[in-house]
């Protein structure tokens, strides 16, 4: 009879399934088993961001309402929310919490993958607020990323960036509401995306 594994013995055995850190690529990634947690590869780390709060998921989830429901009247395009994978260059893969596809746009669709999106939405929280305002800051902008989106549930704000070249500029830095450059007509009060505002 084989002697029973400890529970970190079974999950040292699973790992060593797995290429290391810095050494995962798109096909490794791609080969995951499905889930509903976020997972990124980037500079061939695999990422697992910590789970959402309440706020997080409250604020994504009016503003994806608010954002789909106008760009669906219009015929813009598509909206889609995380987890689902977004391709920004070969080996660079992250999930942004929100994102739009023009409908010109539309060979960008994957059904595993999609690629560079023309806006993306990013919810702060206390655990990715400095890789969402400075690695992917940078990352979608290098990517191309046409406008981001940065929404604070803490401070109850939303910043509006559009991309000049190759780095982002302040758009809308909402007081009264939010404005979107690329969605023309677009706008969102904060008393809309944040519980209690």
């Amino acid at each position: 009879m084989a002697a029973k594994r400890k529970p970190s013995e079974s999950a040292l055995a699973v790992t060593e399934l797995f290429p290391p850190q810095g050494q995962w690529t798109e096909r490794d990634y791609f080969a995951l088993p499905d889930t509903n947690r976020y997972l990124e590869l980037s500079e061939g780390r695999l990422i697992m961001p910590p789970h959402p709060t309440y706020s997080h998921q409250d604020a994504l989830k009016r503003l994806f309402l608010h954002m789909n429901a106008f760009v669906e009247k219009n015929q813009l395009g598509v909206v889609q929310v995380a987890p689902l994978p977004v391709r920004l260059w070969p080996g660079k893969i992250r999930e942004p919490d929100i994102f739009f596809i023009s409908k010109e746009h539309a060979d960008r669709i994957g059904e595993q993958a999609c690629g560079v999106p023309d806006l993306v939405v990013e919810v702060l929280s206390p655990a990715t607020r400095e890789t969402d305002r400075s690695e992917k800051f940078f990352e979608y902008a290098k990517a191309g990323v046409q406008e981001y989106w940065l929404v604070d549930p803490e401070k109850r704000s939303i910043e509006v960036y559009t991309l000049r070249g190759q780095a982002y500029e302040p758009f809308s830095l909402s007081g009264a509401q939010a404005c979107s450059k690329l969605l023309e007509g677009f706008c969102v009060k904060p008393h809309e995306i944040f519980t209690g505002a």
